[in-house]
């Protein structure tokens, strides 16, 4: 877990300082939402139908963490039982508790650090943004032949389909050949989200810099921010996500634990640019100050400024910019973001400085159609948090 506390080695002040826990008056929030906030977080884990079973929620502004929460349980349920519709619950003695620090299956949200680590490569000119992936890949035939590119990858504008069944292929050379086969179905240039665009995107880095993404991702971002809690699985004492069975999964494995919930990236060994990823709220705060501070982290310059521009200018290079239905009142300033289909989410605003980190694990005990209702009530507690502070 990265320190919350400001650094000044050998007496020199900071820069970018590092994120210190503090109260809504010192982050220049309205402690009032603020408390609506925990409140409704606490609510989402409780009833007979809750929203997840637990959930972590770190929410600030500027270089201060003003609300660090957790509600519900990490581990609730031994099982799903289909027959009576509803999850099979662990005794009280034997769940788990959620924690502030405990990590959870960052699922979507690994396409953000996939995202960063392509941004890397751009700012290094070993990587051109607008360069053809056949360039990097000529053996992908078919993104090759289509003429698809690095910006129409980070994009979600390559025509790709949304989804490959990799977990139905019989070995990894059978799933590269897919890949590697797989054209565009959609209009070039059309926005299609797709997890194929951070899987191609994932072997142009590899191709590029001869190292694997969970180095990259390790040695360019996590480990100079001090993100120690953030990593490729497994990772045990993870938050649980979902018995997976089928009909409702696309595997039979049971109720997961630190292991990657999405069936593709578990094919793939658990290291993919679409999901993968495990961390903690704190780390992921870290991650949202670092760019809300042009790159920056204590010592640490992750990227310039003029590059995290690049990144998160609309439409967004792997982040989403300014989108209502998971933002709330946070979007239309150019706040940037992204959900993962197990829970998770976060959002930074450069125009108020604030950031807000909501972890849940939704699919456990199983999946369900995403409701992002509270994920978009929780960003607009923050901005009118940030608007009620400016007004009074």
């Amino acid at each position: 877990m990265p320190s919350l506390e400001p650094a000044k080695p050998g007496g020199r002040e900071l820069s970018a300082p590092r994120l210190r826990r503090d109260t809504p008056r010192k982050a220049g929030l309205d402690a009032g939402e603020l408390r609506r906030l925990v409140r409704e977080v606490h609510g989402l884990t409780t009833g007979e139908h809750p929203w997840t079973a637990g959930a972590v929620v770190i929410a600030g502004r500027g270089p201060v963490v003003a609300v660090a929460e957790a509600a519900g349980w990490a581990v609730r349920y031994a099982s799903y039982d289909p027959r009576a519709g509803r999850g099979v619950e662990l005794p009280p003695a034997a769940r788990v508790p959620m924690a502030v620090d405990t990590p959870f299956d960052l699922a979507s949200l690994t396409k953000l650090f996939t995202a960063v680590a392509a941004v890397q490569q751009i700012e290094r000119g070993t990587l051109g943004i607008d360069a053809r992936v056949g360039a990097y890949l000529p053996e992908f035939r078919a993104a090759a032949a289509h003429g698809v590119t690095v910006r129409q990858l980070l994009t979600h504008t390559s025509g790709l389909r949304p989804e490959l069944p990799l977990y139905d292929c019989p070995d990894n050379a059978s799933r590269l050949a897919m890949l590697r086969a797989e054209a565009p179905v959609g209009t070039p240039g059309t926005y299609t989200y797709s997890d194929l665009n951070p899987l191609l995107l994932q072997h142009v880095l590899e191709r590029v810099t001869g190292r694997p993404l969970d180095v990259l991702v390790r040695d360019g971002i996590t480990r100079p921010l001090g993100m120690t809690s953030t990593r490729f699985g497994p990772c045990p004492g993870a938050a649980a996500t979902e018995d997976q069975r089928r009909p409702w999964a696309k595997a039979d494995r049971g109720m997961l634990r630190g292991e990657v919930h999405d069936e593709n990236a578990w094919a793939l060994g658990g290291v993919a640019g679409h999901a993968g990823l495990f961390s903690t709220a704190p780390d992921l705060a870290v991650f949202c100050r670092a760019l809300l501070a042009g790159g920056s982290y204590g010592p640490a310059r992750v990227l310039g400024p003029d590059f995290v521009e690049l990144l998160l200018a609309p439409p967004g290079l792997g982040f989403a910019v300014d989108q209502p239905w998971f933002m709330g009142e946070l979007a239309g300033g150019g706040a940037a973001g992204h959900t993962g289909f197990t829970g998770t989410s976060l959002v930074l605003d450069p125009a108020t400085d604030t950031f807000l980190v909501l972890l849940a694990n939704t699919v456990h005990p199983r999946r369900r159609p995403p409701a992002n209702g509270p994920r978009a009530a929780a960003a607009t507690r923050l901005a009118r948090a940030a608007g009620a502070a400016r007004r009074a």
